[in-house]
């Protein structure tokens, strides 16, 4: 049975529109507070972080009032990293996290991301549990008076979430000498990416750092990257940072202007770790990630393994395998031995760890050459069009047009109304042709 309200990536949608308003944000807070205060805890803790769209002033309200009429008492911490989020969620015992964030969309959309204790994101057994208590009726979840939760805010969020971080390289690490340009996209990661950086010594030069509620994302951070191709140039910086609206992926740049993809970082991670005997298992990619990544490993004897498009999936066949690291073309990247979930900052500090002895950003993330790749996104207001008949034998004519020359993958986004088609080959016209005879039937 499919979901009613969770996506691939929790509870996505426009602002006002049936999901994502005031009352339904109620509903969430208090079936999803009834589900996790069941655990046998002293007391019930639910911690909320979220970006810094104009709409998270609105949603969090009403998320707190679902979570105290639970009985949940609440801990709100303001702009936050995702990855933060589930940091803080494990380290403070607390029952439950939630962000408050659409990830890289515009700031027109708002949705929320759900951790249980151990910092993980759901699974779709769990969500299915809480989309049942959503539904049900809400008295039956209601709280006695004397029940109720309390709310706190904390203002020191940022500050411990970077002490984590650092907790996990050498005392000694530092960033002198570097010069960094980090993208922070007017979201999340606005305090906490130029914080980090500075305290590791680098030079930071910092955009995407001053939100206003309707800029998140817009021509900039990681879906824009030619924002930081500009100001790597401009300011002759070592590498460039560019993160998305909640600080869960990164694409970077290196010092010549070359943007670098998930995929790539990916490579040049799973490189190293493999060299220094860190990787474990292999890595997961997903049904997205280049096939040029895919060849490298093989040429480099690492095993590599497909999840569906999703970190929250690349997490379970992660665990599932017992790999310690995965992730996606987009820049969600999990390195398992650090966290649960994607975490830009995180990534990138690997990186910058990598390159403290002076080796050029160019020279580290050049290992493969990537598969010419082509993605088109296609608004739909129906993304059951794919199952049409018509749209279903274009795709088997294309498929079958590129065998053994390439691969087609057509999908419904799972955070929007949106079909994405994605064609690989080292034949561009024929990949080209393909992507038209899919796109013209699904328009």
């Amino acid at each position: 049975m499919s979901k009613k309200y969770f996506g691939t990536d929790g509870i996505r949608g426009a602002i006002n529109s049936k999901n994502i308003n005031g009352d339904m944000f109620f509903k969430f807070g208090l079936a999803s507070g009834t589900f996790f205060k069941s655990q046998q805890k002293k007391k019930q803790i639910a911690i909320i972080a979220k970006d810094t769209r104009l709409s998270g002033y609105m949603l969090e309200p009403a998320l707190v009032s679902g979570l105290t009429s639970a009985g949940m008492h609440v801990y709100t911490l303001g702009p936050l990293p995702t990855n933060g989020l589930a940091m803080l969620t494990k380290s403070m015992k607390a029952n439950m996290g939630i962000m408050i964030t659409a990830s890289h969309n515009p700031h027109f959309d708002n949705g929320l991301k759900l951790f249980g204790p151990d910092g993980m994101k759901l699974s779709d057994k769990i969500e299915k549990k809480i989309e049942k208590l959503i539904d049900k009726n809400i008295l039956s979840n209601l709280s006695k008076p004397e029940n109720l939760g309390r709310v706190k805010r904390l203002e020191t969020g940022t500050k411990e979430y970077i002490k984590i971080l650092k907790k996990n390289f050498t005392k000694d690490f530092n960033l002198r000498g570097l010069r960094i340009v980090i993208d922070c996209a007017n979201g999340a990661g606005y305090k906490a990416g130029p914080e980090l950086l500075k305290s590791l010594g680098a030079k930071v030069i910092a955009i995407g750092i001053n939100p206003n509620g309707l800029n998140i994302n817009e021509n900039c951070g990681s879906t824009f990257p030619s924002k930081i191709k500009t100001a790597v140039k401009k300011y002759k910086a070592h590498i460039g940072i560019s993160l998305d609206g909640d600080a869960d992926r990164i694409i970077m740049c290196d010092e010549q202007g070359n943007i670098i993809d998930g995929d790539q970082i990916i490579a040049a991670l799973a490189s190293r770790w493999a060299d220094k005997n860190m990787l474990r298992g292999g890595v997961v990619g997903t049904l997205m990630s280049n096939y040029g990544l895919e060849n490298y490993f093989k040429q480099k004897g690492i095993k590599f393994i497909r999840a569906k498009v999703g970190d929250r999936y690349v997490k379970e066949m992660m665990q599932k395998n017992k790999f310690n690291l995965g992730g996606e073309q987009s820049g969600h990247i999990i390195l398992g031995k650090f966290a649960t979930t994607g975490d830009g900052l995180l990534v990138a500090l690997e990186a910058l760890f990598a390159l403290r002895k002076g080796k050029k950003a160019s020279d580290f993330f050049s290992n493969f050459k990537k598969v010419p790749q082509i993605l088109t996104n296609i608004e739909v207001k129906d993304k059951n069009i794919i199952n049409k008949i018509k749209v279903k034998k274009s795709i088997n004519f294309s498929e079958n047009l590129i065998k053994g020359k390439g691969r087609i993958l057509v999908r419904k986004s799972g955070t929007e109304s949106k079909i994405r088609v994605m064609g690989e080959s080292e034949n561009r016209n024929l990949l080209i042709r393909c992507i038209n005879i899919i796109t013209k039937k699904i328009k």
